[in-house]
């Protein structure tokens, strides 16, 4: 199978598997597993902030920093396609209290005036604005990165109103990798961040919430209430510190495979291949016979794996797995299907 669902499908390489083994653990509960110290103290030495805190899954490591920005009964502003609004089957309102407000579906492209002319001061009866959340890359938005400079300035307004920002940032090292910014650039931007070892770097599970020394020590009790406080983590730890070490360069070939997947399916209509520039190709079915869960089992029968994400949009992902024969493999496939329906 050539499986283009996710970059959350790869397994474990053989070398990560080997630093795996000889992990050095300890209870991370109590604080003393070295491995997950020394990955949570890297994390956050790489974007500039004072700790980390290492949790089980990018939706935990996200719903811990919301609730560290945002009071319960108070609000949360993002974007209509955010992971946080769409993905986290409601976590903001269900265990943080959170009251979630919008602006359009856009993506990645942000209108900072936009944005700031929503935030609502304190004062009754009206629900203050807390914090602002952006997703970088965007999932839904095709993998689009919000260029540094729109992040600077929607830093500015927020920072102007005295509200927090806080970044999804479960594929920020493929932005970091795509337009050459250094992480700790991104990280000077946000109060939290939530990034993850399992989209794209290829560890099996795991996920960091990056912020203030203070923060992170209020994170502590929520990761344990939510059922995150693991033991011996250290062996997970360990595959995340191999991943940053060894698998953030090598995404600029992800990149470049997922340009020659949209190159090769453009022509067909259903993506606008200057658009794609990490490693997210979504396809747009609105003008095609197939829809989206249609054309996932089309192509599944001949052995190319794809999500369907709406009932008109697929998409395909470029991983650590992937190699060129199965790209080769899935434009043959999904060019068939495509000019049949």
């Amino acid at each position: 199978m050539a499986d283009l669902r996710s970059d959350t499908v790869t397994r474990p390489t053989a070398a990560m598997r080997e630093a795996m083994a000889t992990a050095e653990v300890g209870d991370d509960v109590f604080g003393d597993d070295p491995s997950v110290n020394a990955l949570e103290a890297h994390v956050a030495a790489l974007f500039g902030h004072e700790a980390a805190l290492f949790a089980p899954s990018g939706t935990m490591a996200n719903q811990i920093a919301l609730q560290l920005l945002v009071p319960r009964g108070e609000e949360l502003l993002a974007g209509a396609d955010a992971h946080v609004v769409t993905y986290e089957l409601g976590g903001a309102a269900a265990l943080g209290g959170v009251s979630t407000r919008t602006w359009p579906s856009v993506g990645a492209a942000l209108d900072v005036e936009e944005i700031a002319a929503m935030i609502r001061p304190a004062g009754y009866p009206s629900v203050p604005t807390r914090a602002v959340a952006v997703e970088q890359t965007h999932n839904l938005g095709g993998g689009g990165v919000t260029g540094l400079d729109t992040l600077r300035e929607l830093h500015k307004a927020t920072s102007a109103a005295g509200v927090a920002l806080h970044c999804d940032g479960a594929r920020i090292w493929h932005a970091h990798v795509a337009d050459g910014v250094p992480l700790a650039a991104y990280g000077e931007l946000f109060d939290t961040l939530a990034v993850c070892l399992s989209k794209g770097l290829g560890a099996p599970v795991g996920s960091l919430v990056v912020g203030s020394a203070e923060q992170i020590a209020r994170a502590r009790p929520l990761r344990k209430r939510m059922g995150g406080g693991m033991r011996q983590a250290g062996v997970l730890a360990a595959a995340g510190r191999h991943a940053l070490d060894h698998h953030v360069d090598r995404l600029a070939d992800d990149h470049a495979r997922a340009r020659r997947l949209a190159q090769a399916l453009e022509p067909l209509g259903v993506v606008d291949a200057a658009a794609v520039r990490t490693n997210l190709v979504p396809l747009d079915l609105s003008r095609s016979p197939l829809d989206a869960p249609s054309l996932a089992a089309a192509a599944a029968e001949r052995g190319v794996l794809i999500a369907a994400m709406l009932p008109r949009t697929a998409r395909l992902v470029t991983h650590l797995d992937l190699d060129d024969d199965a790209v080769d493999r899935a434009i043959d496939v999904l060019t068939a299907l495509l000019r049949t329906g």
